[in-house]
């Protein structure tokens, strides 16, 4: 059984790998190389080098990986970087032998950019929330993130990726590359964040009632979510009421104002975004 289990994990990650590999593949090759800009990173530093000498950008992606490797081995751990290899061989595969036979995108350099930097983006999360990376400038990035936690990995990766995105300014000779390497990397950022925030956030309700017990039992009854009670005194009435705290799914919103408006039609009501929750019906801590 647990050999099973481990097969299926392996096999789940792997589509998880070729899915995400197909994206920042797709991305890299068919938009930005396409439209002659480089979004950044490694993989940007790929592409510039396969337009000044014509090697493939998988294998070129593979050598420039070795030096960051080394240099950050000790910071992000064994299992890290052996899960990482796998994405990264996995993504250069896609890039020289199954994205080739996909016709480049020559259109609109705007449309391109966006395209590229949505591509690249899911691509990436889907890689970072299986705990792994494509290497290169994601080990810098996820170092830089172990040691400022208070930055998002989206606006790290935009920070790093400036320098290469110029340097294709000037191997392009074309002020227009460097402006759609930065649309291309503002949306990649974009869409990391909201992927992977969107991956563990919810709602939380802050409700004010007479009726606390009896809305939280009806909470878990209707949603399965618990409740934590507390008392809570008006600060111009003095008088004393129920708050009851309540962390949940987005679409579930509608379920708890049912609730409340049944039990309590008095009651003040507060919903406010978390982006980040972890524990019992969420995201496990672990996991993060």
């Amino acid at each position: 059984m647990r050999i099973r289990k481990r097969l299926e994990g392996l096999a789940r990650e792997a589509l998880w790998d070729c899915a995400a590999a197909f994206m920042i593949a797709a991305g890299l090759s068919v938009f930005a190389a396409g439209a002659d800009f480089a979004p950044g990173g490694v993989n940007g530093l790929s592409l510039i080098i396969r337009h000044l000498f014509g090697l493939p950008m998988g294998a070129v992606s593979l050598v420039l990986n070795g030096p960051v490797i080394l240099v950050t081995y000790k910071l992000l751990g064994r299992d890290f970087l052996l899960k990482s290899l796998k994405s990264m061989v996995i993504c250069a595969v896609f890039m020289d032998y199954v994205i080739p036979f996909v016709p480049p995108y020559h259109g609109n350099q705007l449309l391109a950019a966006l395209f590229a930097g949505a591509f690249n983006g899911a691509g990436l999360a889907l890689i970072y929330l299986q705990n792994s990376s494509t290497g290169g400038s994601d080990f810098l990035i996820l170092s830089v993130k172990k040691l400022k936690p208070h930055l998002s990995i989206g606006q790290i990766t935009q920070i790093i990726d400036g320098s290469v995105i110029v340097l294709g300014g000037f191997v392009f000779r074309n002020i227009e590359a460097v402006l759609y390497g930065i649309v291309c990397t503002a949306v990649t950022t974009a869409v990391i964040d909201r992927i992977m925030n969107g991956a563990c956030s919810g709602k939380t309700v802050m409700i004010i009632t007479e009726s606390g017990r009896r809305i939280a039992a009806e909470i878990d009854r209707a949603m399965g979510r618990g409740a934590t009670i507390m008392r809570a005194t008006g600060g111009y009435s003095g008088t004393q009421k129920d708050a009851v705290l309540c962390v949940c799914s987005h679409r579930q919103i509608p379920q708890v104002r049912r609730v409340v408006q049944g039990l309590d039609g008095n009651a003040f009501v507060i919903v406010g975004e978390f982006t980040q929750v972890y524990g019992e019906g969420f995201q496990k801590l672990e996991e993060n």
